[in-house]
This record gives C-alpha cells, sequence and structure tokens, in this order.
C-alpha cells in the first residue's frame, strides 16, 4: 500500500485544486476545448488481441479532460506500461461530471460490454460528490458498492483516492478523506492514496483552471500508477 503520496497530499492539503469556488469537476460542455499543453506523440505499439484489459473507470480526470486523444490518463498509462515492456490494452471509461452515484450506475453496464473480462479496473471517483459537498456517507456507500460488485466477478482493483478541500471544514475532510484508505484495506485491494499527488502543487502540470492536470500533469500520474498497475497484471515480469 502506497503510504508516501498520502502524507504529501495531507501536508499541502490540495488547496491548489480547490481553490475556486465549488464546481463539477469538469462539465461535459467543456469536453471538447482543447490544450495548449502538449506531449510529443510516441509511436504506440501494436496491442495483440489477447493483451491483457485494464479499465480505467473515473471522472474527467480520467476521461482527459479538455486534452488530445492521446493525452488522456488511458492512453498516457497504455504508454508508460509499454516502455516497461508491459504490453497491455488500458480502455477509457472516464466520464466528466461522474459522480459515485452516476459511476455505480453505469459500471455494469461497462463490465458487460468489455471485450473481454478486465486484467484489472482502476477506479477513481468521488472528487465530484466532494466538489458539490454530498454527504461522505453516500460516497463510501457508493465506492464500497462498486468494490463489492467488482469482488463479486474477481476482477482485481487499483483505488485512486481524492482528498476533501479545505474550504468544506475540518468536520468534512473527517469523514471524506479516510474513505478511500479503509475501502482500500477492507478490500485488499491496491491503493494509490491520491490521484493528484506530485501534480496539483506545481502550476506548470495543471490546466488553467487549477483543477485538471495538463497532458503533462497527465504523464506524472502515469508514471505513479504503472507500478501498481503492472503487480496487479498477469505475467507482468
Amino acid at each position: 500500500m502506497r503510504t508516501a503520496g498520502w502524507r504529501s497530499a495531507l501536508t499541502y492539503g490540495c488547496a491548489a485544486i480547490f481553490c475556486q469556488p465549488l464546481a463539477a469537476c469538469g462539465s461535459a460542455e467543456n469536453q471538447s476545448a482543447s490544450t495548449n499543453d502538449k506531449v510529443a506523440a510516441k509511436a504506440a505499439p501494436a496491442i495483440p488481441a489477447d493483451a491483457p484489459l485494464v479499465i480505467a473507470f473515473g471522472d474527467s480526470l480520467y476521461a482527459g479532460y479538455q486534452l488530445g486523444p492521446k493525452e488522456g490518463l488511458a492512453p498516457q498509462l497504455q504508454a508508460a506500461l509499454a516502455d516497461d515492456g508491459v504490453v497491455a490494452r488500458v480502455q477509457n471509461a472516464g466520464v466528466s461530471g461522474d459522480t459515485t452515484a452516476a459511476g455505480r450506475q453505469r459500471l455494469t453496464y461497462v463490465l458487460d460490454n468489455a471485450k473481454a473480462k478486465p486484467a484489472l479496473v482502476v477506479l477513481g471517483l468521488g472528487g465530484n460528490d466532494m466538489l458539490r459537498g454530498i454527504g461522505p456517507d453516500q460516497t463510501r456507500a457508493n465506492l464500497d458498492a462498486m468494490l463489492t460488485e467488482l469482488k463479486k466477478r474477481e476482477i482485481p482493483v487499483l483505488l485512486t483516492g481524492m482528498m476533501a478541500a479545505p474550504n468544506l471544514g475540518s468536520e468534512y475532510a473527517k469523514k471524506f478523506n479516510p474513505i478511500y484508505p479503509e475501502l482500500a484495506s477492507k478490500y485488499d485491494v491496491s491503493f494509490y492514496p491520491f490521484i493528484l499527488d506530485n501534480v496539483v502543487t506545481d502550476k506548470a502540470l495543471m490546466l488553467g483552471d487549477n483543477m485538471h492536470p495538463n497532458a503533462k500533469g497527465v504523464t506524472v500520474v502515469a508514471e505513479g500508477l504503472a507500478p501498481l498497475v503492472e503487480q496487479a497484471l498477469p505475467n507482468a515480469e
């Protein structure tokens, strides 16, 4: 279980990402916007049909908000794995604006319609719940239900955490922040404590909204997730 990122996230308290008024984490209307922060496109290696499937299931932080087709989390994670000699297909199942309730509603559909049984689901939702002030009990219940479904299907999970905005107060944070480590422990799943660890405090890695990573920031996220993904995949040596 990764703990260094959790400590650093607590230290800076997500102040940079949540300095704006409450808003959904990436509205659908803004999905088509482009960014000036481009990463050099790498020649993507051919992925065998029987390559392990990784589903990146989350919100705008997963969906590639305001980024190009090759700049979001799924393509960059797939590229990071390839750089390490690990061949896997990473499917983008991120939807901007999704709450945990919305994710819970669509999870079964995504799993049932996947081309193969996922070797791993990278799960990251809850940021929009927090930004909208949804009760942490609801967030916990929805994430718990999704993890239950994935466990029932015997699909390994990598859970990525989120932190409460300081302006929501300490009482909210005390209820929200423990959700992720406690559920990771309950279900014995791999855990990346804070999705924007080493990103949110660096303006060079963030879009102008100070809420979403730019392409370079996503690269940092993907490189942080890659080792945990590799550990979960079969024959990933």
